[in-house]
């Protein structure tokens, strides 16, 4: 059961000492997908022989399914039994995954590491969401989502590029998965004894606002963001054509870019950039979307992102691979903290956490959506055309989400707040 201590006030300067320490163990939650991203798909064409992309990328269909389900359950357990106890929880079953990854004797082994690395996700980073949400209140979910974004993905940006240069110098397997490890169990550590209980923000919120929503239930919430709210649906599907790009890029770049003659070392960078800029660019644009308003970032971005996976298709070199992954990150920093904010904007403090679970298991169904798709036609008419149907169909959603999100009944400002 939640605390039921209660929340003196909100806002980040009043409860900084926790929201600090949310974001450290983010970064953790980042650094658990890091530890994979420069290294699997080159696992499984070297050490297991995969040959077809399709089979290659079952890892993140394994783990986009579970992290998807797991996210929407996370939101429910959290408004039901609190935030920290399913934080802990997450950590728990993420243990294993690091340790799997070094020993797996098969494939099997890996998409089975996935299953456990997308629950753990699915729970670590949903609670992480929430939790900041909680302390800080209304006026600040912007740069509340960028600052926690910024820190997952800033660490999955150092791992990718450390796990890289540990694969070059030890071999791609036992040693780039040690610091994985350490991180998995310095998480569990951090949650059980430094993280309050923040359920009773969420509450404070809600007297403070007179919101006498009442929970709705779990299969109602989920109606409203697949498509009973227009606005919320129009966020959904934006969170997955999203995570549907990264999955494509995660599984499909590194293999594209060793076809192009480039080095390990030039794979690391390049996977780990794209993160980098996402994660740092996350904490400006976030706040910025605060007083802006959501709708014109999600839908540039979108664009952005388009742009910067074409450029990715180039065989011009390191200059250009580059450049496209850090147009690739600047676009999803626009996107991503952004599409949270606005999920929470339109939805009650009683129900929230069970909205933004919804929403994100949209979002995190576009891995497995990324990888069935990305793998299916790459294997049917190569890499490039895969990727290129990828950056289409990302533009298309930026358009859909400018169409949707467009009028008087979504606009999300301080000085519409204060109004």
């Amino acid at each position: 059961m939640a605390s039921r201590e209660p929340c003196v006030e909100l806002g980040l300067r009043a409860n900084w000492r926790p929201f600090a320490m949310l974001v450290l163990i983010n970064a953790f939650v980042g650094a658990m997908v890091g530890q994979e991203r420069t290294l699997l798909p080159l696992i499984a064409e070297q050490e297991f022989h995969l040959t077809t992309r399709t089979l290659i990328l079952t890892f993140l269909i394994s783990f986009g399914i579970t992290k998807a389900l797991v996210n929407f359950l996370a939101g429910f357990w959290a408004d039901r039994w609190g935030r920290k106890p399913v934080l802990v929880a997450g950590w728990l079953v993420g243990l294993p995954v690091p340790v799997l990854l070094m020993v797996a004797p098969s494939w099997g082994w890996i998409v089975f590491a996935n299953v456990l690395l997308g629950v753990q996700q699915g729970l670590c980073w949903t609670l992480t969401v929430m939790m900041k949400i909680d302390l800080v209140g209304r006026r600040q979910r912007g740069l509340a989502m960028g600052l926690n974004e910024f820190a997952g993905y800033l660490a999955v940006s150092a791992m990718a590029l450390v796990t890289g240069y540990l694969a070059s110098a030890y071999g791609l397997r036992p040693v780039p998965f040690l610091p994985g490890l350490a991180l998995a169990i310095a998480g569990l550590i951090l949650s059980l004894v430094s993280v309050p209980e923040t359920q009773p923000c969420a509450r404070l919120e809600q007297a403070q606002h007179a919101d006498d929503h009442p929970h709705p239930g779990l299969l109602p919430v989920l109606v409203q963001v697949s498509g009973g709210d227009r606005r919320l649906f129009a966020l959904s599907q934006a969170g997955m054509v999203n995570n549907l790009n990264d999955a494509a890029v995660w599984g499909l770049v590194p293999l594209l870019l060793a076809q192009a003659g480039a080095s390990v070392e030039q794979i690391g960078l390049v996977s780990a950039f794209y993160p980098a800029v996402w994660g740092v660019m996350q904490i400006p644009l976030g706040a910025l979307s605060d007083y802006w308003g959501r709708r014109g970032l999600i839908a540039t971005g979108m664009g952005v992102q388009a742009i910067g996976i074409w450029l990715l298709l180039s065989e011009q070199g390191l200059p250009v691979w580059l450049t496209g992954a850090g147009l690739l990150g600047l676009g999803t920093a626009m996107v991503y903290p952004t599409l949270l904010a606005a999920v929470a904007d339109r939805t009650p403090p009683s129900w929230r956490a069970t909205a933004v679970g919804g929403y994100r298991l949209w979002r995190d169904a576009g891995y497995a959506v990324g990888a069935l798709v990305g793998g299916a036609v790459a294997d049917l008419v190569g890499m490039r055309t895969a990727l290129a149907f990828v950056a289409t169909l990302t533009l298309l959603s930026g358009i859909w989400v400018a169409v949707a999100l467009r009028g008087k009944g979504y606009t999300h400002t301080k000085k519409h707040q204060r109004g």
